[in-house]
């Protein structure tokens, strides 16, 4: 059963930076994916194999918004991982852009109410961990504030109305078996989170900056 706090004083997820090999190049394609506004970017040729450990996902509307963002990427050089299509929890698909970074675009609606707008509802940097009660527990105790979480399986924190980013934590095998990718991986993740909790890497490898 999901279970929702609202006890702990709200800090949130405040920035997301992507580590691309050729920043220039990347800031074209999620220019033309339609999400550079969300994400920042900085230079990094951190060695890093197989599957990262995340993904940023996509929340819109409608299936026909799902598929201009999918296209969009598609056209702008992105790999289809998953093909769009309807599952038990509505419309989606999965794609990896030129620099790594796996993104799933989905939508609660199995029908369209009118052409594709084009409008993000939400993004979640959903992290693949180990032990999402323990991960959960220690982003508690620096000041997030849990929005859902179902036992072990998954936890999602609240975000501020400025913030551009929503972050969650997802069980690391259940992650790459949705996104459609081998568990395996190495090296670095190639993703900085920002926030004003301090600077430190949590117990997966994931690192914080502090934004102030």
């Amino acid at each position: 059963m999901a279970t929702t706090a609202s006890t702990a004083a709200h800090t949130s997820l405040a920035s997301v930076t992507l580590e691309v090999a050729d920043p220039e190049a990347a800031r074209r394609f999620y220019a033309a994916f339609g999400v550079d506004a969300h994400i920042d970017l900085r230079a990094s040729d951190a060695p890093s194999t197989g599957f990262r450990g995340f993904t940023m996902a996509l929340t819109v509307s409608q299936p026909a918004t799902v598929d201009g963002f999918v296209r969009a990427a598609v056209d702008a050089g992105a790999t289809v991982l998953k093909s769009t299509a309807k599952s038990l929890w509505g419309y989606g698909g999965v794609v990896q852009a030129p620099d790594g970074t796996i993104w799933k675009i989905a939508t609660s609606a199995r029908k369209d109410t009118g052409p594709d707008t084009r409008e993000i509802d939400e993004i979640v940097l959903l992290i693949g961990v180990e032990d999402v009660k323990a991960t959960k527990q220690f982003y508690v105790e620096r000041g997030l504030r849990v929005g859902k979480s179902f036992g072990g399986k998954y936890a999602e924190f609240t975000s501020g109305e400025s913030d551009r980013v929503k972050l969650a934590l997802y069980k690391r095998r259940g992650l790459a078996k949705d996104l459609g990718v081998p568990v395996e991986g190495t090296g670095s993740h190639r993703v900085v989170l920002g926030g004003t909790i301090g600077s430190f890497t949590d117990a997966d490898g994931f690192v914080w900056e502090n934004t102030v």
